[in-house]
């Protein structure tokens, strides 16, 4: 009953910028800490960013200073700001909760970053 549904992914230039979204719906959104997930391929899927229900966030350190995440708890959502994007920022990125549930990952959005 859960649903996650990511957006705002695409093609960007290095040095870009990118907003990601995700919408939550079937939980109780403003008691649970909110991740940002990403997967490229052939790799595991790794933790970006995290955003506690009180607003404590932590990032991956090789986004730290680039990609912020935030929640409104009124909308239920939580995005990415991603800034100056790498090419090993090229994943497909997901928003679950922390710890993950595996009947909570939606498609995910794509995110391509190239010259």
């Amino acid at each position: 009953q859960v649903q996650l549904v990511e957006s705002g992914g695409g093609v960007v230039q290095p040095g870009g910028s990118l907003r990601l979204t995700c919408a939550a719906s079937g939980i109780i959104f403003r008691f649970a800490t909110m991740g940002w997930y990403r997967q490229a391929p052939g790799k595991q899927r790794e933790l970006v960013a995290h955003i506690t229900s009180g607003g404590s966030t932590t990032y991956k350190t090789s986004v730290n200073g680039r990609f912020t995440i935030s929640r409104d708890n009124a909308k239920n959502t939580v995005s990415l700001q991603m800034n100056n994007v790498e090419p090993e920022d090229t994943a497909v990125y997901y928003c679950n909760t922390l710890p993950s549930r595996s009947g909570y990952w939606g498609q995910g959005t794509q995110v391509t970053v190239s010259s």
